[in-house]
């Protein structure tokens, strides 16, 4: 048997023996007998490579084409030029993507360096790193900075307008690290300010972080303003989750004197369902250096002066003793990293403003239409949006996706209840798009 093979009779007979059981069913005694397997899998045989292609081809034409995303929820349907994609396949990008010999890696180090300086100019913080895997555990490390700085203060407060997936991989984060965890209230959908102060003035001692969202899970603009005066009263941390690509229109996380600004980078020009994770960011201000995980990268000269790139700050257990180590992050995210940099470069920060005004449009127009026949109202109507908001339907938010996606091939939104709906907006759809979408309307009760 070949020696990679790791279940060989022999084998299986050790671990059994070393787990106390004389066979398989007996380890597997304490699983109900209806979820057990009771026959051989099932499986198909053999088919050869164009067979495959074609069963598979098979398959996918039995999917729901769906070609008008008005889905949003952290994750946005934007345009990317084509060239961003010819530029991230170009040979001098394509080195190892763990860049620890720089003489071989300058290409890489080179866009995770300008990727750094653009995120930074984009936050309005004053460094970056270039080492998350997306947006939630982005804010769940963001969480475990804020402890990591603040000495013998466990506690951070989440606000409640969080994304809820990303509030549960933070959970995750903060029970394995023995982080305490609270939720400030929201208060017509937005972060309650009165409710922070009275718990800053109850726990502040304790509390290491706030972390907040502009646009919060809802699409609503929040006014953070004073926050981090507030914050920094209890000796705590500002962490403000965002949309990366609204920081070209809203104030920005540096701007609101925030300590960390994290979230998702998918919105510049990362197509939606990439086949992988999207790219979290993670900036902060200079004094919390030492605690950011994953990379740094500089420039610096090399002996006969010439511009080059290297890694300035490793903060894994491999490179440092380990009881200093402040990340566990093994991955730069470099294909991700080096198509958001080629996207920022071609777009160019006009070229984002003028993307959200076409957003900021689009979804008027969305809204406007899908409210014309009274059948649905805007849950917030006092607060500001950009390009998501939260509808209120008469009619089974269930029969609109399942009717949209059958009759026109378009996913209307998220469903948050039976009767509400989360609907975005980008540059991507049309006007003629949101009238087919309301004849759909039309048809739902």
């Amino acid at each position: 048997m070949h020696r990679y093979f790791p279940h060989t009779p022999a084998g299986i007979k050790e671990m059994l023996d070393r787990c106390g059981v004389s066979s398989i069913d007996d380890l597997y005694g304490d699983v109900d007998p209806s979820l057990r397997l009771k026959q051989p899998y099932d499986l198909p045989q053999g088919m050869d490579e164009t067979s495959v292609r074609r069963y598979f081809d098979h398959l996918a034409k039995k999917n729901a084409p769906v070609e008008v995303c008005f889905a949003g929820g952290g994750f946005y349907d934007h345009g990317c030029p084509a060239a961003v994609k010819s530029i991230a396949s170009r040979s001098e990008f394509l080195t190892a993507y763990t860049p620890y010999q720089p003489e071989i890696s300058q290409g890489t180090l080179q866009y995770i360096f300008e990727y750094q300086t653009m995120m930074t100019r984009l936050t309005g913080m004053d460094i970056s790193n270039a080492s998350m895997y997306d947006g939630a555990t982005a804010t769940a490390e963001a969480v475990l900075m804020a402890v990591a700085s603040q000495r013998k203060r466990n506690l951070v407060l989440l606000s409640e307008t969080l994304s809820p997936d990303v509030r549960r991989v933070v959970d995750t984060y903060a029970r394995y690290h023995g982080v305490e965890l609270m939720t400030i209230p929201a208060e017509d959908g937005e972060t309650s300010r009165a409710a922070l102060t009275e718990m800053l003035g109850q726990r502040g001692k304790e509390v290491a972080g706030v972390v907040v969202a502009s646009p919060n899970y809802h699409g609503i603009i929040e006014n953070h303003e004073g926050l981090a005066d507030l914050c920094h009263s209890h000796k705590a941390l500002l962490i403000v989750n965002c949309v990366a690509s609204t920081l070209a229109v809203l104030k920005t996380p540096g701007e609101l004197g925030a300590d960390i600004a994290c979230g998702d980078a998918q919105s510049l020009g990362i197509p939606l369902s990439f086949g992988g994770p999207y790219l979290g960011f993670l900036c902060a201000t200079k004094a919390l250096m030492r605690k950011m995980p994953g990379r740094i990268v500089g420039a610096t000269t090399d002996s006969e002066g010439r511009r080059c790139f290297v890694l300035t700050l490793q903060a894994r257990e491999q490179h440092i003793r380990r009881e200093k180590a402040t990340s566990n992050i093994c991955s730069n995210q470099g294909l991700m990293t080096l198509w958001v940099s080629a996207y920022m470069s071609l777009v160019g920060s006009e070229g984002l403003r003028e993307i959200n005004e076409a957003s900021r449009l689009m979804a008027l127009y969305l809204l406007g239409k899908m409210t014309s026949d009274g059948r649905a109202r805007l849950r917030h109507p006092s607060k500001p949006f950009l390009n998501e908001f939260l509808l209120e339907t008469d009619y089974s938010v269930d029969s609109l996706i399942a009717a949209a996606i059958r009759k026109g091939g378009i996913l209307p939104g998220i469903k948050i209840d039976d009767h509400t709906i989360l609907m975005a907006a980008t540059e991507m759809q049309t006007r003629e798009d949101a009238d087919r979408l309301f004849e759909i309307v039309k048809t739902c009760v």
